[in-house]
């Protein structure tokens, strides 16, 4: 969701961003041959230096990604103390992507078909083969589908089986997948979020949802179907407890009104993962375990930045086997880096009244 700012200001852009953070950098990924669905090679991470990464998407006034900028263009402070760019790339890098499905009872007939044809067409064709996947589905209980599997495309015949029942457990859901992003392979990292409907069978909170994505470092996009003839067996969308989860992160929610907007809504995920910078700097020493605020100005008017808020600044203490699992290590190079905790102090404040969530 935008996150407008004051009429009038030009030249630098500041906007309180947080990161995929990584403390540790600089580590060499020694992976064995991984092929077929879920299979997995061995990973070792060894440290060298400690660096925070922090992704961040820009776009313009009017919501256009913008690609290109150059390394000069930005300025990063920590804890309002500015801190020497020493790692910038931008541009397609491979990713680890979570699928989390609503299979509620109101996702029956036209949705699940078109939610499913989106989703073949975003494993198969807009994410790359190097990537990597899984699929979690929920009603009023979620359930892994597939666990991280490369190509991404073969999940696409996991979906088939898929059939609608049950409530809608979307935070149950939610605390389920965001701890699989500890055990993927990449940097880059997101959990895309389908579902029809609000919560109302979850035993977990949207406040549980937002302390545990306040430990991790994955970006998270919601797309919402509220059509505007709705199923008496569902609720309404709640658009503000998925802005919650979503803006926190550094992704946004989608509000779409008919289950056929859900392809070009996913496409538009795949074109953002596609145009983002990644930007590195030495965090301070020591690395205390305090919380660290980040913020990223942009040369240029009417630029908008969005990215996590913040992270913790957990001391790497091991060398580490399997992903990001700990504390662990990998390479700087945009295919695997380290794990780190990153959070943030407050939750989001609520859009304005009135105000509609939809694509920034």
């Amino acid at each position: 969701m935008d996150h407008p700012t004051p009429a009038g200001c030009p030249g630098r852009l500041s906007i309180v961003v947080g990161l995929t953070a990584v403390i540790l950098a600089g580590a060499i990924l020694l992976a064995e041959g991984r092929s077929g669905e879920g299979a997995r090679g061995t990973q070792t991470f060894q440290s060298r230096v400690d660096l925070v990464h922090v992704t961040v998407t820009v776009t313009s006034a009017d919501g256009r990604l913008v690609p290109g900028l150059p390394r000069e263009a930005f300025r990063v402070l920590e804890n309002g103390r500015e801190r020497s760019i020493t790692y910038f790339s931008q541009g397609r890098v491979p990713v680890s992507l979570g699928i989390v499905l609503d299979i509620s009872d109101s996702m029956f007939g036209q949705r699940i078909t078109d939610a499913k044809l989106a989703l073949k067409r975003f494993l198969g064709e807009l994410l790359e083969s190097g990537d990597e996947a899984f699929l979690l589905v929920f009603n009023h209980r979620p359930r892994l589908v597939a666990s991280w599997t490369m190509p991404p495309e073969t999940l696409g015949n996991r979906l088939g089986a898929v059939k609608p029942f049950g409530g809608t457990a979307i935070y149950d859901a939610m605390v389920e997948a965001i701890p699989m992003l500890q055990s993927r392979t990449y940097q880059r990292a997101a959990l895309v979020l389908i579902s029809d409907g609000a919560d109302t069978a979850s035993d977990k909170s949207v406040r549980s949802v937002s302390t545990l994505l306040r430990q991790t470092d994955g970006m998270v996009y919601a797309i919402a179907i509220d059509a505007s003839h709705p199923r008496p067996i569902n609720d309404p969308v709640n658009p503000y407890a998925l802005q919650t989860m979503t803006d926190e992160s550094g992704g946004y929610t989608e509000i779409v009104l008919d289950s056929a907007d859900l392809g070009p809504a996913t496409s538009r995920i795949a074109e953002e993962l596609n145009q983002q910078y990644t930007l590195g700097y030495d965090a301070a020493l020591p690395l205390d375990g305090s919380y660290r605020r980040i913020k990223v100005e942009v040369d240029g008017e009417d630029l908008r930045v969005r990215a996590r808020r913040g992270y913790v600044a957990t001391p790497v203490t091991e060398t580490a086997k399997g992903g990001f699992a700990g504390g662990t290590a990998s390479s700087i190079d945009g295919r695997v880096i380290p794990r780190a905790w990153s959070t943030a102090l407050d939750a989001p404040a609520p859009p304005p009244a009135g105000s509609w969530p939809t694509r920034p």
